[in-house]
């Protein structure tokens, strides 16, 4: 009997389960030819149906926004902190390089004044910007809008944020014309690193100047990185070039750092090396005129001796 029971109560749930599940299948096509029907009267429905359900949505919709801001709020709060472990390690490292910065620092200022050296002073520079063009294929030529009343003279070289771009040829008060390096008049003095071979780029108007009187091709391959020698003084030592793109017999090309297809400012270099040492010629004729400055001394001294004697 008790078995009938159990078999009725599964049958009749079995049942509702079914009845369910075909009503909500019923109510879901119902709603979906509702929500996807173009009729006046069926959009009112709508209209009416979303205004009713409104507030029940919003009321069961505050508790997920809440739920979902916590999660959010939680998952930053644990990036915030891993940021803040990482940012102490790098304060912590920072702070331990600064403190031997700064015994580098005061190292390195204590040899200075026991060895008395004298080191090179950075030029100064101003900024020009380039306000014409040479555009033409013979000459490589650009005008900047600075000049004598800036401080700078002819010889002065011009960078822009990448290397070298040329110097100047033609400093007027307010203007000045600046020869690239890929002119062909252009004879730069330069040093291949690592290496530290010397060589000459000679510019021939196309984008890859030539590296001529190589002294010698050991140790240096393309890639290689090319800088001002300083040799001349007419540009200071450093100054990127650019690379070694080519390498062939006795000469090579180079591919300038400076972008000449972007060039809109560039920086002139007030650059004025240092006083050289005395010529040996010099020196030597400096030497050689004292003594006989004495021996014309003593002559005279001697001739006004003479002549007080006759005179007595």
């Amino acid at each position: 009997m008790a078995r009938d029971w159990r078999d009725t109560d599964r049958q009749a749930g079995l049942l509702f389960r079914r009845l369910g599940l075909g009503l909500a299948v019923i109510s879901c096509l119902v709603a979906l030819f509702l929500w996807r029907t173009d009729n006046p009267r069926l959009t009112r429905v709508r209209a009416a149906i979303t205004d009713a359900a409104s507030p029940a949505l919003e009321f069961t919709s505050a508790p997920l926004r809440g739920a979902t801001e916590m999660f959010e709020n939680f998952g930053q709060y644990r990036r915030v902190r891993e940021q803040n472990r990482e940012l102490r390690r790098d304060v912590e490292r920072l702070t331990a390089w600064r403190e031997v910065a700064r015994q580098l620092e005061q190292e390195n200022a204590r040899l200075r004044a026991l060895n008395n050296v004298r080191l090179v002073s950075k030029p100064s520079f101003v900024t020009a910007e380039v306000i014409a063009d040479s555009g033409g294929p013979y000459a490589q030529t650009s005008v900047v809008n600075v000049g004598a009343r800036n401080g700078v003279r002819d010889g002065d070289a011009a960078i822009d944020g990448s290397g070298l771009v040329g110097r100047l040829v033609g400093a007027g008060e307010t203007t000045s014309r600046v020869m690239h390096i890929t002119d062909y008049d252009s004879r730069v003095p330069v040093m291949v690193r690592p290496s530290g071979r010397s060589a000459i780029m000679v510019g021939d108007n196309t984008d890859t100047p030539v590296l001529s009187f190589l002294n010698s091709f050991e140790g240096v391959s393309p890639g290689d990185h090319v800088v001002t020698s300083g040799d001349g003084g007419v540009y200071p030592s450093g100054l990127p070039v650019g690379r070694i793109v080519e390498l062939g017999d006795r000469v090579g090309k180079i591919r300038p750092s400076a972008e000449f297809d972007r060039l809109e400012f560039v920086r002139i270099l007030r650059y004025r090396p240092p006083p050289g040492p005395e010529e040996e010629g010099a020196i030597i004729s400096r030497r050689v005129a004292q003594p006989e400055d004495d021996v014309q001394d003593i002559a005279a001294e001697s001739d006004r001796e003479q002549a007080d004697v006759l005179i007595d």
